[in-house]
């Protein structure tokens, strides 16, 4: 990477926080994707050497782990905590004898996740003794097919709930209701928050039991809305957001030429699809409500109706949203095994993707400033196209 996309302190830091200054909140939006998921904590280190500090973080899964363990911890501990959680469910050693030769990666990455399946990972879930196919209905181990309990010890060990629930910021996670199929937010602006939620919002079936709050049982949020970028968008009192959204699975890719590739395709695109689209009706429904007020402002007052001139006002209140986009772009030889291949050699460089992506991102110094005349939503996107953008 250039030398000077490394000088993100200093004058660098300073410009930056002037440029945030315009904005009345910054938030966080972590998709799901298991252990695609440290490449969110390369972005959000990449956040922290500017001093950019999220007012609102919401997650889906992996991205709502990542979530909490941030909002769970004082600034000068987040990414400790991260690099904490990161390395405790990758220091199982599968594979690693294979990890000094390039051209065995492939063969890697596969052992790695064959022993994910087979014997679990350390922290965070171990495969049932006894196979849920063999126990009789209700009984515990019988709709999943891994124990979560090392996920909860871990959650209780990483983050500070009373720290997460301060209402210094604000935390939400998705989730899916197992009976009526509803989705819902658990979210610290409205209730208390424990590691139930945050593990609710990760409870993928059928690897994962669900978990039950409340008296209702909850399943992974991802398996119907894998990003929390529309509910932060559908928020009433969204004020002037700048959005970092961090997506692990990429829409755009290459055909497919194999089995594994097919795969690996049918998932990106599964996962990804409602972010696109998401993003694309509330930019489209949100930039027509903008021209729409400025369209009631060219017409006489005399001439307004009551109704007209009550819209008015609220079309006024419009929010500039501005969204850097962040997705993670995938090697070749990670194939459709990607999101549960938890080695360490892939979560570093994971890691690095992430941190590097919003290094250049953030050199993109135009992408953070809030247009003066109100446009409505913004996107921006270091790999536009396919292309990797420099700045210029």
């Amino acid at each position: 990477m250039d030398q000077d996309l490394r000088k993100t302190t200093g004058s660098n830091q300073r410009e930056i926080t002037n440029l945030l200054k315009s904005y009345e909140s910054v938030a966080l939006v972590l998709q799901g994707g298991g252990a695609l998921g440290s490449y969110q904590a390369g972005v959000f280190e990449a956040l922290v050497e500017v001093g950019i500090q999220p007012t609102w973080v919401s997650g889906v899964s992996i991205g709502a782990i990542n979530a909490a363990i941030i909002s769970g911890n004082k600034p000068e501990n987040q990414l400790t905590r991260l690099k904490d959680f990161w390395e405790t469910i990758t220091s199982h050693g599968y594979a690693n004898y294979l990890a000094k030769f390039e051209p065995a990666r492939a063969l890697h990455n596969m052992t790695s996740s064959l022993m994910t399946m087979s014997f679990g990972i350390p922290g965070f879930f171990n495969p049932r003794v006894i196979s849920p196919w063999m126990q009789m209905p209700k009984h515990e181990g019988a709709s999943s097919f891994y124990d979560t309990k090392n996920l909860q010890h871990t959650l209780e060990e990483l983050i500070d709930w009373d720290i997460l629930n301060n209402q210094a910021h604000r935390l939400s996670v998705g989730a899916v209701n197992v009976e009526t199929g509803n989705y819902r937010y658990f979210d610290t602006l409205l209730e208390r928050l424990g590691p139930k939620h945050v593990m609710a919002s990760g409870a993928l079936p059928p690897a994962f039991p669900a978990v039950q709050i409340d008296g209702q049982s909850y399943w992974d949020g991802g398996i119907v809305s894998n990003t929390p970028l529309q509910y932060l968008l559908e928020n009433q009192k969204l004020m002037n957001t700048l959005v970092f959204q961090v997506d692990l699975f990429n829409a755009r890719g290459k055909l497919p030429q194999s089995m594994p590739e097919v795969n690996a395709r049918q998932k990106d695109i599964t996962y990804s699809s409602r972010t696109r689209n998401a993003t694309d009706r509330f930019k489209k429904i949100h930039n027509l409500e903008i021209e729409l007020s400025h369209a009631l402002k060219r017409i006489p007052k005399n001439q307004l109706t009551a109704e007209d001139k009550e819209l008015l006002a609220t079309l006024d209140e419009k929010s500039q949203i501005n969204v850097l986009h962040l997705i993670y772009h995938q090697k070749e030889y990670e194939g459709d095994s990607k999101d549960y291949e938890f080695s360490r050699l892939t979560m570093q460089e994971h890691w690095a993707a992430g941190l590097e992506d919003t290094r250049r991102t953030l050199a993109h110094k135009q992408w953070l400033k809030l247009p003066h005349e109100k446009l409505g939503m913004s996107v921006h996107d270091v790999h536009q196209e396919g292309k990797l953008l420099t700045p210029k």
